[in-house]
């Protein structure tokens, strides 16, 4: 009898320390998930700031007015511009 309680000792403590062990586990793994879902918001900030950032770079305005004052550039005379008609696509009736 001693020697089955002693067993049945032995695998409870075996099984409490398992508990713990798995417990600690994933409490760390979800101290980890919840520290990624934060760096992704964080990047998904930045994304948009720098989307934002790009747009407002590439604006037409901006263009033009460095494409002026910097580069010393201007529209050509209406004279010599010449229009030419875009090709009709692959697989289109001419």
């Amino acid at each position: 009898m001693a020697r089955l309680t002693l067993l049945l000792l032995a695998l409870l403590t075996l099984c409490a320390l398992g508990l713990v062990s798995s417990r600690h586990e994933s409490r760390k793994l979800f101290a980890e998930l919840e520290r990624e879902q934060e760096r992704a918001r964080a990047l998904e900030v930045e994304t948009g700031q720098l989307q934002l950032e790009a747009a407002t770079w590439a604006a037409h305005a901006r263009v033009e007015r460095i494409a002026v004052r910097a580069l010393h550039m201007q529209a050509p005379d209406g004279r010599r511009v010449q229009l030419v008609p875009a090709a009709p696509a692959r697989g289109e009736a001419e």
